[in-house]
C-alpha cells in the first residue's frame, strides 16, 4: 500500500516539481516504518527570517498506531529543507524503533527494515537529568502567564496553573515572536 501524503503550503506556491519531489522523498519513509497511518508535509517560506539560509521551512508529521513523530528543518531552498527534514525523520524513526521494538537474541530488531542498504547508527549516550526544580503553581490566566514569562526573563517557556481551565499549561514563545499554549488532555 502506498503512503498517502497530504502536502500543505504557507507563503509558497506548490508547483508540480515541488509536489513530486516532496512526495518522492517523504514516500520513502514508509520503507522504514510500515505502521504509518497518516503523513502530513507542511512547506513554507518565511520572508522575515533573520538568516537568509533559513527562509524555507519543511515539516513532516507522521501518525501511526500509538505514535506521532515530527521533524522540521530550515534551509536556503525548499528542496534542501525537504531533504534535511526527511533525514531527520529517518533518524527519529530509527530511534523510535530502537526503543519500542522488541529485540531478538542476536540484537537485531524483529521489525524488518525494507531497505537494501543498512545505515550504521551511532549509539547516543542515554540522557541524564542533571537538575530538578520544584515550585509552587499559583492559579493565573493566560495573560498573567505571558506577563510572568516576560518578567522572569524566561525566553522559551513558562509552566503555570490555568485558573480558567483548572489544568497545568505551558506557554511558549514561537520562532516568529508569537506565543503558543500547550493544553494537555489526558487520554
Amino acid at each position: 500500500m502506498a503512503l498517502k501524503i497530504d502536502i500543505y503550503t504557507k507563503e509558497l506556491e506548490l508547483t508540480d516539481r515541488i509536489h513530486d519531489y516532496a512526495t518522492k522523498k517523504v514516500g520513502k519513509l514508509d520503507k522504514f516504518l510500515s505502521e504509518i497511518d497518516e503523513c502530513r508535509v507542511d512547506l513554507g517560506h518565511a520572508k522575515t527570517a533573520r538568516n537568509a539560509n533559513e527562509r524555507f521551512i519543511a515539516q513532516v508529521t507522521i501518525r501511526g498506531r500509538g505514535f506521532i513523530l515530527r521533524a522540521e528543518e530550515r534551509a536556503d531552498n525548499i528542496f534542501a529543507a525537504i531533504d534535511a527534514t526527511v533525514d531527520k525523520m529517518t533518524r527519529q524513526i530509527e530511534r523510535f524503533k530502537g526503543k519500542n521494538w522488541r529485540r531478538r537474541d542476536d540484537g537485531t530488531s524483529k521489525s524488518s527494515l525494507a531497505v537494501e542498504e543498512q545505515v550504521e547508527i551511532e549509539e547516543a549516550p542515554e540522557p541524564v537529568i542533571v537538575r530538578r526544580k520544584s515550585f509552587i503553581l499559583t492559579p493565573m490566566d493566560e495573560l498573567e502567564a505571558m506577563e510572568q514569562l516576560m518578567l522572569l526573563g524566561h525566553e522559551d517557556f513558562f509552566v503555570f496553573y490555568n485558573a480558567t481551565t483548572n489544568k497545568i499549561n505551558v506557554l511558549y514563545r514561537r520562532r516568529d515572536g508569537t506565543y503558543g499554549l500547550i493544553d494537555p488532555i489526558i487520554g
